[in-house]
């Protein structure tokens, strides 16, 4: 799916700025502004940001290596050309982020069958049946959310995943949130930030 071909993009109505960065996406309509393309300048700036905002002294080296972790993500998470959003979490600036992905797409299925595929609340290979709960947004309106945790191809651990989703009938659009580490104390601390963060995300039309 490309953002060029689907006109309504993601909005962020409100969203505590403390513990998140965002990276926006970096194709299409969602990436209206230039600076973006420079995804290291755009990342060093946001560190900047966070050792400002929490009134932390980030010592000769701190900027530097916040940022270059922020720019990883960024290029693994959302490589030019992406058409979603990234958000990444973080209580302190050396934290390892926990990168909170958000898309949107036209609505091709019936509500139940698509909120289900988009929060893989059928996967058979979770390692327990997912936990389903009905979840209501004040601009998506109502959608689902999911906790599961599944086994990693490269790792011994398993990885606990959250999922939001809905189905915009006015945009004819679907929106997906998605989370997922095996950090599950990380994801866990963070449950309501990525919450609120779901309970912010609205839908623009350019």
């Amino acid at each position: 799916m490309k953002v060029e071909e689907f006109w309504p993009i993601i909005d962020i109505e409100y969203v505590d700025a403390y513990p998140w960065v965002i990276i926006p996406p970096r194709a299409g309509t969602s990436a209206p502004f230039e600076e973006w393309e420079d995804i290291h300048g755009w990342c060093l700036e946001r560190a900047e940001d966070l050792w400002t905002d929490r009134q932390l002294d980030p010592g000769p080296s701190g900027v530097p290596f916040v940022g270059e972790t922020l720019a990883r993500c960024a290029e693994a998470l959302c490589p030019p050309g992406s058409d979603h959003w990234l958000f990444l979490h973080l209580d302190h600036p050396t934290d390892i982020p926990l990168p909170v992905c958000a898309a949107i797409g036209p609505a091709r299925e019936s509500r139940e069958t698509t909120l289900r595929a988009l929060t893989e609340a059928d996967d058979t290979a979770a390692v327990e049946p997912p936990v389903v709960k009905s979840f209501s947004s004040p601009y998506l309106g109502a959608g689902t959310t999911t906790f599961r945790y599944v086994l990693q191809e490269e790792s011994p651990h398993l990885a606990a995943c959250v999922r939001y989703a809905w189905q915009v009938e006015k945009h004819g659009a679907d929106v997906v949130i998605w989370t997922g580490t095996e950090d599950v104390a990380r994801i866990l601390n963070a449950a309501d930030d990525v919450e609120e963060l779901a309970r912010s995300l609205a839908i623009f039309v350019p």
